[in-house]
């Protein structure tokens, strides 16, 4: 493995394959939170601690414990429960040092713990044979890429409240799928630059 390798999964991941743009996943906390940079901000952070964390934690657990003692047919639960315990952790923590941060969050912190793009990542590193190190660069990479993307909805959707009238029909959600497939038009520009093998 050489470190340009890493730098390609890491690229492929934030930019042409964003797990937001590309594969729409993580869109409950997409739509809800994108709706000021501040919350998107927070999120951001979160998201890339708990799915960096899970991901790494994830792949010990798989590699070193279920795959030697044949028990592949727990995968899904080991990884469920690996991830609720992740966020219930990082949920005490923002709650006794980021008091704002966590009402700001609401009911979206905890459904962490059930955003697809969490598990989503423990699968697809399994699925593609990645050793640890690939795992963590791609975990980093795709959290990093999907934070990118609330991140420019936030900051668009701030923008274009302040000087357009939006259609009543298209607020909210309406309005955000539109950006969205318009940023996704603007990140396939990336595709064919990076070929990971």
């Amino acid at each position: 493995m050489n470190g340009s390798n890493l730098i390609m999964i890491f690229l492929d991941t934030f930019l042409i394959r964003n797990i937001a743009l590309v594969y729409i996943l993580g869109m409950c906390p997409f739509i809800a939170i994108s709706k000021n940079l501040k919350s998107a901000s927070g999120m951001s952070m979160a998201i890339i601690f708990v799915v960096t964390l899970t991901a790494g934690l994830n792949w010990l657990i798989y590699w070193k414990i279920l795959i030697p003692f044949k028990c592949e047919i727990f995968t899904f639960l080991i990884f469920i429960i690996t991830i609720a315990a992740t966020v219930q952790f990082i949920e005490m923590v923002i709650d006794k040092f980021f008091p704002p941060l966590y009402s700001t969050f609401g009911i979206f912190l905890p459904l962490i713990t059930v955003n697809c793009i969490v598990l989503a990542v423990s699968l697809f590193m399994v699925l593609r044979n990645y050793n640890f190190i690939q795992t963590i660069v791609y975990a980093f990479g795709t959290a990093s890429g999907w934070s990118l993307a609330i991140i420019l909805m936030a900051s668009i959707k701030e923008k274009l409240y302040l000087i357009s009238d939006i259609p009543s029909g298209l607020k909210g959600p309406g309005i955000t799928m539109i950006i969205a497939g318009i940023l996704a038009f603007a990140f396939m520009g990336f595709a064919g630059m990076i070929t990971i093998k």
